[in-house]
């Protein structure tokens, strides 16, 4: 995480928020729990490098107990971006008096479920066919996900936030 800094977006960031999610999701809409988000109107921190430049966002809802991730994105895997997301917005989930940080990523996106779990967060609900139905919402959504897997359903994770228990910035990366 050396150089990389997370801070909330500011209008300037737009842009490349934007780009980014354009590339990740399609566009600025994502279709998670049979519920579709516009990515533009959650609250977002953004990871930017040394040099300033954007190397993740993450976008966020505080409900149901919880901080709930949206989307997140880097815009280059391994710098440290995801996780510096991730203990930021635990952060955001405490002050908040959130019990949880929870997520949801599709059964395909084994990159995704390593890297959650490996912070500390473990698969508490699968729903079976939860992918299917948000094609009804966004018809982009492809059939054949990552690894050339079938991409059906959706794998909900949380992370606990208990007193005394380690924050992410102390799990092992």
């Amino acid at each position: 995480m050396a150089g990389i800094r997370v801070r909330p977006a500011e209008p300037h960031d737009r842009e490349d928020v934007t780009a980014l999610h354009h590339r990740e999701w399609g566009g600025p809409y994502v279709v998670v729990h049979d519920t579709r988000y516009d990515l533009r109107e959650l609250p977002t921190l953004v990871a930017v490098d040394g040099a300033g430049r954007l190397a993740g966002a993450l976008v966020h809802r505080l409900a149901d107990d919880g901080l709930e991730v949206v989307s997140l994105a880097a815009t280059s895997p391994g710098l440290g971006a995801g996780t510096a997301l991730l203990v930021a917005a635990e952060a955001v989930a405490v002050a908040a008096g959130a019990a949880r940080l929870w997520l949801v990523t599709t059964n395909d996106n084994l990159d995704a479920l390593r890297f959650y779990q490996r912070r500390g967060l473990r698969i508490v609900a699968v729903d079976a066919g939860a992918v299917d139905r948000a094609r009804e919402l966004k018809p982009t959504i492809p059939w054949i996900g990552a690894d050339d897997i079938p991409l059906r359903d959706e794998l909900r994770l949380e992370r606990r936030l208990t007193p005394g228990q380690a924050s992410l910035a102390s799990t092992p990366s």
